[in-house]
């Protein structure tokens, strides 16, 4: 019978080999997606309920963003993630909790429009259902021309609002909210003409803050303004 210690390392290198076998796995799912001008291409489009990191990559000539969409009322239209600004020829990830289910996968070059959509389809429990606490709501509404509704509200530092963003215009409107240092505070995601959705922003430094309609030339148009956090 051999013996480990009549071959020098032997016992080491058994040792390395019942590791690498019996090691836990990376935490998470990895998910390549690569978008361009006209397509949306998802590694793998059947996962398991859990953390996933989508790395994005634009292979596009536009500058492009990419969200991942729930169903809601017979529709892929919840917003469940989203990685904005992602110009060609770079990357991005976003990491999300899927539950169990069905989503799309957008990814929108130009950042406008109903974008290029991939299904995906996550096995396991369903992603438990729960309303995000916020101090107050307010209602903005969103024409051709304006943003409403925002023309005199002021928050105190630290406060949760939940935007409502109504959509009476002709085309898709977004609500995006930027700190006093230009940093983006949150967004309310495209909304359909005729739809509402909604995002809950955290208000976390005092001063001016502004907002605008980030699709196309919208803030051009007039759809921008400003508002104070004391």
């Amino acid at each position: 019978m051999l013996s480990f210690r009549s071959v020098p390392g032997i016992g080491a290198l058994l040792l390395l080999a019942a590791c690498g076998s019996t090691g836990s796995p990376a935490s998470g799912t990895s998910v390549a997606i690569t978008a361009t001008d006209t397509a949306c291409q998802v590694a793998k489009t059947e996962l398991q309920a859990g953390q996933t990191t989508f790395s994005v990559t634009n292979n596009g000539n536009q500058v492009t963003e990419v969200y991942v969409y729930g169903e809601q009322d017979g529709a892929y239209t919840k917003v469940v993630s989203e990685v904005e600004n992602i110009g060609p020829g770079t990357s991005r990830d976003m990491q999300v909790n899927l539950g169990g289910g069905t989503y799309e996968v957008a990814c929108k070059p130009g950042q406008t429009g109903d974008g290029v959509r991939t299904k995906i389809t996550v096995a396991g429990a369903a992603a438990k259902q729960q309303e995000e606490a916020y101090d107050r709501e307010v209602e903005v509404e969103a024409t051709d021309h304006a943003l409403e509704g925002l023309s005199s509200f002021t928050a105190k530092t630290g406060e949760k609002i939940e935007f409502k963003l109504e959509n009476k215009g002709t085309t898709e409107h977004e609500l995006e909210i930027f700190t006093p240092d230009g940093k983006e505070a949150g967004e309310v995601a495209p909304v359909k003409p005729g739809a509402t959705g909604e995002a809950v922003i955290t208000l976390t430094v005092p001063g001016t803050y502004s907002y605008k309609c980030g699709i196309g030339d919208h803030a051009g148009k007039g759809l921008k303004g400003t508002f104070t956090v004391s």
